[in-house]
């Protein structure tokens, strides 16, 4: 899980995520849709499918191209995770909620 983190600590890779969430996408068309040069966008590429979170595959028709493919199970991890740390920090809350209201009614 360590791993996802860190890939979606970084706000490029969110958007690349977000991109490929609407469907696979090459990589050179990934590149145009930013502000930085292309060897750039395929380390961020690159840190996503380390991460489980992206897979490339060899485009059938121009062996050169590689298509990215969002792969966003491993966001149900997190998505637990948080779940848990939301329920917690709920149960916090509410404690600290209730022992306000007691003590403004004393």
């Amino acid at each position: 899980m360590n791993d996802v983190f860190k890939a979606i600590a970084d706000p490029t890779r969110r958007e690349i995520l977000l991109i490929l969430a609407k469907g696979s996408e090459n990589v050179n068309t990934i590149a145009e849709k930013f502000n930085m040069s292309r060897p750039a966008v395929s380390k961020h590429i690159k840190i996503l499918a380390e991460s489980n979170l992206v897979r490339l595959e060899q485009d059938i028709t121009d062996s050169r191209q590689r298509n990215c493919f969002a792969q966003l199970e491993a966001l149900h991890e997190v998505s637990a995770y948080l779940s848990k740390l939301e329920a917690f920090w709920d149960g916090k809350l509410g404690g600290l909620e209730n022992f306000l209201k007691k003590e403004r009614n004393s």
